[in-house]
């Protein structure tokens, strides 16, 4: 039976754009029709399309109040400010929203359940506060169960935070689905766990945890499952968010691996020198010989800062650079990397 249809509002002052709005933006692209505004003082007067490419004439609105007209269910913090703290006009505007009878979602660290007012007011108008990066309790230590796992692991990886893993992971996902083919999705970010409805918040997790978290979750998928798609999350070589992805490698252990990248970029996500994809792939081989071989089975490069036949160029010399599939998924699929892929199972 399926779920009723949500109409959220997507919050994310100052943050409406590509990259910022990662959750929003996710929301928009793969459930348009159940987001009848985003909230944005910056941006007031355009629409969805012209921001970020999806959505269509969906509005944008100088705060939460003026969406009332449009009768919306839940409040989505559609962005993740640093250190993933709620700020003093979030929290008005999620206060407003519980007033009004809305739902509120949260993928910020800062829970809104720690906050004694909040939960007050929610329980007072009967609507939920979710908060997405609450990790799971009790927590789940590694076995080493994946030396006697039988379905197939595929981890997305990327050579930088913001490459788009999640939109390849589910990408893969529902293209395989469409086929026919029983795959199973991990989300280990907010954006995954809210699309998916489970998941772990990897970067929520104690380090001693992480790689059991993930093996726990691959080892309860369902009896049929053909493949394990897991999401992956920061980057081997990005100073700050190394960590997590190592402790996805180890929970995963996975027998593919799909890498993301943007081919525009020069600095990281910290404004380090990015090093090349080949360094990368390379580095996660190395780190796998220890325990498995692994494989890279394609590449999903982020164009969209590309007109159509330089993407195209670059996606073509990626192809023949590393001599497996290459393309940008959502701007022009690729039956070629989903045939390599579904030629696994």
């Amino acid at each position: 039976m399926n779920s009723p249809k949500k109409r959220f509002v997507v919050l994310c002052h100052e943050a409406f754009n590509y990259i910022k709005n990662k959750t929003g933006n996710m929301l928009i692209r793969y459930r348009p029709d159940e987001v009848v505004a985003v909230v944005d003082k910056e941006k007031v007067g355009s629409s969805c399309e012209k921001e970020v490419g999806v959505g269509g004439n969906t509005p944008i609105l100088p705060d939460f109040n003026a969406t009332l007209h449009l009768q919306p269910d839940t409040l989505v913090i559609g962005n993740a400010t640093q250190g993933g703290f709620i700020t003093e006009e979030y929290r008005q505007e999620i206060v407003n929203a519980i007033n009004a009878g809305c739902d509120v979602i949260s993928g910020m660290h800062q829970f809104l359940n720690d906050d004694e007012d909040l939960k007050r007011l929610a329980g007072k108008k009967k609507v939920r506060l979710v908060d997405l990066r609450m990790p799971p309790d009790p927590p789940h230590f590694p076995l080493g169960s994946w030396q006697s796992r039988k379905v197939p692991v595929l981890l997305i990886v990327g050579t930088d935070c913001d490459t788009g893993k999640m939109t390849t992971a589910w990408e893969v996902t529902q293209r395989l689905r469409a086929r026919g083919k029983k795959v199973e999705f991990i989300g280990t970010g907010q954006t995954g766990i809210l699309l998916s409805g489970s998941g772990v918040p990897i970067d929520a997790v104690k380090s001693d945890f992480m790689a059991g978290e993930i093996e726990h979750l691959i080892d309860n998928s369902p009896q049929d499952t053909e493949l394990v798609v897991v999401e992956g999350q920061g980057a081997l070589t990005n100073q700050f968010y190394a960590g997590v992805t190592l402790g996805l490698m180890h929970g995963a252990m996975p027998d593919y691996m799909l890498m993301t990248h943007d081919p525009t970029r020069d600095l990281d996500v910290t404004e380090f020198p990015m090093t090349s994809m080949r360094h990368v792939m390379d580095l996660h081989l190395d780190l796998m010989k220890s325990f498995k071989q692994s494989k890279f089975i394609g590449i999903n490069l982020l164009t969209f800062a590309y007109d159509e036949e330089k993407a195209r160029e670059v996606i073509n010399e990626s192809q023949k650079e590393f001599n497996i599939e290459s393309t940008d998924l959502v701007r022009f699929g690729n039956k070629g990397l989903i045939n390599a892929i579904e030629d696994l199972l």
